[in-house]
């Protein structure tokens, strides 16, 4: 279906360019052209949807750079914990039963609630499975993503099998919305020889389903928590210097490739590390604060011009996937901590939730801008509401003052996905009434399992 979208301000993010009373032409996957509506009615007078998008503002759609999507399930089942014993006291333990269907309908809530955010594009890292994962759950809701397979030392051989299950039957397709991803769990769970081994397989993989417009492309968790590195020493006794980006550049496995989740406990030198391996980071701040695991050190990373972008978490450590909440969440956490209200400012931290997530994910050549020739991944977003008015300045209001009720409709690679509010590829509520069944046939599981 071919759409006209008119009488929108347009927000491009591509050099601070605004369109008051714009419109945005999209055929097939892509959008063809922008401009001022009166410029483009005139010259596409017929054979499109057209949308009147007057007191509303088009964004490119955000991109959330770090999930866990299937986690949704667990959504309230474990918090007001830190991280270790969140993990293996609660999740790990009540993970081990999750079984496919389970991953395919918390993926599915995730999904849902992610579009009706304004997000477009996840990138998840989580347990694949044939009979049933994320990347089957995204591509039904028509949400683009990176589907990932968590891997750890205590199951090399599963993993790389999965690895290629998964490459050979998702990567670049359904009209290339789903990509895949290889996600070492991260250093303290993943030995150094099978981090090498990782990165060969990528390296490998690459060489028979990836392209350079299309990569395979790597996704961990570094630097979460201050004692990261005596982890790693206990784990695997090795010893090393210096921090966690300094001990996986010794193994050789950086590179511009690379998405690194949390990065909260750094040396000046990891972030020289990051910079020079052109290493991309997904900043958690929502996550990194409830789970007390600290606060980044972001105006240092990204004055050293490292890539970065926004990871909301999973939905049972954040425990949601609102991005507006998110931008605003680290916007005023850096002011705060350094004092300093010229930290982040609106504008840039839109900038991170779309064009630099789009740079993080290797995926920047089709998504994280309007523009001709791009892919057609899109917001629509409701001004005509109180606490958007009066209006100055579109972009301080996305930031500071819009939510995740003020999106009105979101196209995906040229498709709309929600109008209205209103999810086209399923029921909500049933869904919703399935994820509450699902909830208890696992709690069951576990339960059987301790009897």
């Amino acid at each position: 279906m071919d759409i006209l979208i008119e009488n929108a301000a347009i927000i491009t993010m591509k050099n601070h360019k605004i369109i008051k009373d714009g419109a945005i032409v999209i055929e097939d996957t892509e959008i063809i052209d922008i401009g001022k509506t009166t410029e483009i009615k005139h010259k596409y007078p017929t054979g499109y949807l057209r949308i009147n998008a007057k007191n509303k503002v088009v964004i490119p759609g955000f991109i959330n750079t770090h999930q866990h999507a299937a986690m949704s399930l667990l959504r309230g089942y474990a918090d007001d914990l830190p991280l270790h014993q969140w993990l293996e006291k609660w999740i790990w333990p009540l993970e081990k039963h999750m079984c496919g269907e389970d991953i395919y309908v918390g993926a599915l809530l995730t999904a849902v609630e992610s579009i009706m955010s304004g997000i477009t594009t996840v990138n998840t890292m989580y347990h694949y499975t044939e009979n049933g994962n994320e990347a089957q759950a995204f591509a039904q809701i028509g949400l683009r993503g990176v589907i990932g397979h968590v891997c750890f030392s205590w199951r090399k051989k599963e993993d790389k099998k999965t690895l290629e299950q998964l490459a050979r039957n998702w990567h670049n397709k359904k009209d290339g919305l789903i990509r895949v991803s290889v996600d070492p769990h991260s250093p303290y769970t993943v030995d150094p020889e099978y981090m090498k081994e990782l990165r060969e397989l990528t390296k490998e993989l690459n060489d028979k389903y990836g392209s350079k417009e299309a990569p395979i492309i790597w996704h961990i968790h570094v630097a979460e928590t201050q004692d990261e590195k005596e982890k790693i020493e206990s784990a695997f006794n090795v010893r090393f210097q210096g921090g966690i980006f300094e001990y996986l550049d010794s193994l050789g496995v950086l590179g511009r490739d690379v998405v690194a989740a949390h990065c909260v406990s750094l040396t000046s030198k990891d972030i020289q590390v990051m910079k020079e391996k052109d290493v991309k980071v997904s900043h958690n701040p929502v996550s990194n604060l409830k789970l007390a695991s600290g606060i980044s050190p972001l105006p240092e990373i990204l004055k050293k011009g490292v890539t970065v972008a926004f990871g909301t978490d999973s939905p049972c450590s954040n425990n949601n996937t609102d991005m507006f909440f998110l931008i605003k969440t680290a916007s005023l956490l850096h002011k705060g901590v350094f004092k300093n209200p010229t930290l982040l400012p609106a504008e840039q931290v839109l900038k991170m939730a779309t064009i630099e997530g789009a740079k993080a994910l290797s995926w920047n050549l089709h998504i994280g801008s309007l523009e001709p020739g791009k892919k057609a991944d899109l917001a629509i977003i409701n001004f005509r509401k109180p606490h958007l008015c009066p209006l100055y300045n579109e972009v301080s209001h996305l930031v500071y003052a819009a939510g995740p009720s003020d999106v009105d409709t979101v196209i995906i690679n040229g498709k709309i996905i929600m109008e209205n509010r209103r999810l086209l590829a399923i029921d909500v509520f049933k869904l919703m009434e399935r994820v509450e069944r699902t909830k208890e046939n696992l709690l069951a599981r576990l339960s059987e399992s301790a009897s």
